[in-house]
């Protein structure tokens, strides 16, 4: 498909550097849980909470991790966990059967995640293996959520969908809280 952009390594919200001590511990807060294979913050709240994390192809303990991006922001993660239980993935999915330019875009979202993990390292043991059920299936909008918020519009389409169907409430607030 011609109007898509070439893949790129590196996503246009990704900070250089690791991240801060701060994000850490925002990060764990959020989560729960002490944070694992963090490579950089991918998106940030407009609270400047990290929201979207970038996390290495393997963990400290060296198991593959396929998914880059990893959502964060508990008030996001909460209403798309909503989307989910809605039933979007299903209808997503039968989309791309009977929707040859959105298997299309969907199928590059795919290959661009696979390049920027690839940038990072390739993981040998699973090559084709994205997240979120790419490129065939639609199996988690937190994943792909994370990936349009990192990578941004027009990358991702059916985080794109989940990001339009929310609106801007979640931007509202500080994620922390």
């Amino acid at each position: 498909m011609s109007s898509q952009p070439d893949p790129v390594t590196r996503a246009p919200g990704l900070e250089t550097g690791p991240p801060s001590p701060e994000d850490l511990d925002a990060v764990a807060q959020q989560l729960g849980r002490v944070p694992r294979g963090i490579l950089a913050v991918a998106y940030r709240c407009p609270s400047g909470h990290p929201a979207v994390v970038q996390t290495a192809p393997r963990l400290p303990d060296g198991t593959p991790f396929p998914t880059l991006y990893y959502l964060t922001c508990p008030r996001l993660a909460s209403r798309i966990g909503t989307l989910e239980a809605e039933g979007r993935m299903k209808e997503m999915e039968a989309r791309l059967a009977d929707d040859p330019e959105l298997a299309e875009r969907y199928r590059f979202a795919h290959e661009r995640y696979l390049a920027e993990r690839d940038a990072i390292e390739p993981l040998a043991t699973h090559p084709d293996v994205t997240a979120g059920g790419m490129p065939d299936r639609v199996k988690c909008l937190h994943v792909h959520v994370a990936h349009a918020l990192a990578a941004g519009s027009g990358i991702n389409p059916f985080g794109d969908e989940a990001l339009d169907e929310l609106g801007d409430w979640w931007r509202g607030a500080d994620c922390a809280r």
